[in-house]
């Protein structure tokens, strides 16, 4: 199977949690690829918007405030506006949730969560959106 090459295709894959992860850290590493061909950020791919998860897995609802999120920082990095869809109510988590349940890590992801994320109640590590 080939590397999801948009935001919309990740959404379109996932049928659970674990997929989702595969799937959206296979599209990171298809974003950066593009960066790197041409220099340019390869915004088109994160243009349409993606199917909504919320009902589809039990996570759901994360997944969508993480996609997102995704795109927005994806955005941000090179001074552009994430597109549209990235701020419709659906995809903003109404009670926060964290990467990590210790106490003492939630305090670090309180600290760390990227903008976009912090913004729609998904705390995670500063390197959320980093691959390898």
């Amino acid at each position: 199977m080939t590397r999801p090459e948009s935001i919309w295709r990740v959404a379109e894959r996932s049928s659970d949690l674990q997929t989702f992860s595969c799937e959206l850290r296979d599209f990171l590493h298809e974003f950066q690829r593009g960066f790197d061909i041409t220099g340019i950020a390869p915004f088109d791919r994160l243009r349409e918007e993606p199917p909504i998860l919320a009902g589809r897995f039990p996570e759901g609802r994360v997944a969508d405030a993480w996609l997102a999120a995704v795109a927005d920082a994806l955005a941000e990095r090179s001074a552009q506006w994430g597109p549209a869809w990235t701020r419709k109510p659906e995809r903003f988590l109404h009670q926060p949730w964290f990467a990590s349940s210790g106490p003492h890590m939630r305090a670090c992801l309180l600290l760390e969560s990227p903008a976009a994320f912090r913004e729609r109640n998904l705390f995670v590590t500063a390197n959320a959106l980093s691959v390898a």
